[in-house]
C-alpha cells in the first residue's frame, strides 16, 4: 500500500511541471499611450562653410592654383582673427567643368578642369557671426556658402526632449485611466522615439547666402537664434487595474 501511494506522489512530481508549462498566465490588461516632448537651449557655436574654387586646363594645374589661393585664405582668416585649429577641411575636389553654354545656344569655353576646397570655420562669437561672414564676401578667393548653429552636447538637448517625451506620455496615461476608472499599476514598455533639432536634418538652423562682392568689413544680417529647438517621442505601455 505505501509502495503504491509512493508510486502515485512520484508520477505527479514528474508531471505537474508538465501541466504548469502548458498553462499560460493571465494578460495583464494594459493601456498605451505616446507622448513627445521639446527642449529649447542656447546654442553656443556657428559653422561657416566656405568654398575655395580654381579652374585650368589641366588638373596638376587646378590643384596647384588651388592651393595658393587656399593658402591665400588662411592667412585671410587668420588675420581677421580666426584661430588656425577653428578650420579644417570638409572636402576636397577635382572634376571636370561642366561645360556651359551662352544666350546664343553656342557653348562658351572653360578651363576643363575645376579643382574645389570645402573649409569649416566655427566662431564662438554668435554676434559676430554676421562681421565674419561679411569679411568672407569681401575676399574674391572665398565663395560664402551656409552659415548653422549649434551645441557642443547636442545629446543635453536631445535629452531633455526625451524628458518631457516620458512626462507627457505618464500625464495622458494618468488622463485615461482616471476617466476609465482604472488604476495604473507599472509600466511594461518603454519604445525611445527619434530625438532630433527641429524640422531638420544634420544641419538645421541653416541659412544661404547668395554669392556676391561687398566692402569689406561690411557685416551680413546674420541673427543667430535665441535657443534651438529639440523634440523626441516615447511609446509606452502600463499594466492597469480596476480601482
Amino acid at each position: 500500500m505505501r509502495m503504491a501511494f509512493a508510486a502515485a506522489l512520484a508520477a505527479l512530481t514528474l508531471t505537474s511541471p508538465a501541466f504548469a508549462q502548458g498553462q499560460q498566465p493571465p494578460r495583464p490588461s494594459t493601456i498605451s499611450v505616446s507622448g513627445a516632448g521639446e527642449a529649447e537651449l542656447k546654442p553656443n557655436f556657428a559653422r561657416l562653410n566656405v568654398a575655395v574654387s580654381t579652374q585650368a586646363d589641366t588638373i596638376g594645374q587646378a590643384s596647384d592654383a588651388n592651393r595658393a589661393s587656399t593658402e591665400k585664405v588662411l592667412a585671410r582668416l587668420q588675420a581677421i582673427g580666426v584661430k588656425k585649429e577653428d578650420i579644417r577641411t570638409l572636402n576636397f575636389q577635382v572634376f571636370q567643368t561642366p561645360p556651359r553654354v551662352g544666350p546664343d545656344g553656342k557653348e562658351i569655353r572653360v578651363p576643363k578642369f575645376t579643382a574645389n576646397h570645402e573649409l569649416r570655420i566655427t566662431t564662438r562669437d554668435l554676434d559676430g557671426v554676421g562681421k565674419l561672414a561679411g569679411e568672407i564676401l569681401a575676399s574674391p578667393d572665398m565663395l560664402f556658402e551656409s552659415v548653422s548653429f549649434g551645441l557642443d552636447r547636442q545629446e543635453e538637448g536631445e535629452d531633455k526632449a526625451r524628458e518631457a517625451a516620458v512626462r507627457d506620455a505618464k500625464r495622458k496615461a494618468e488622463l485615461y485611466a482616471a476617466a476609465a476608472g482604472v488604476t495604473l499599476v507599472k509600466i511594461l514598455e518603454i519604445e525611445d522615439g527619434a530625438a532630433r533639432p527641429y524640422g531638420a536634418p544634420e544641419d538645421s538652423f541653416r541659412m544661404r547666402a547668395a554669392p556676391m562682392m561687398k566692402e569689406a568689413g561690411e557685416a551680413i544680417p546674420i541673427v543667430p537664434p535665441a535657443t534651438l529647438r529639440y523634440d523626441a517621442n516615447v511609446q509606452m505601455v502600463w499594466e492597469i487595474a480596476p480601482k
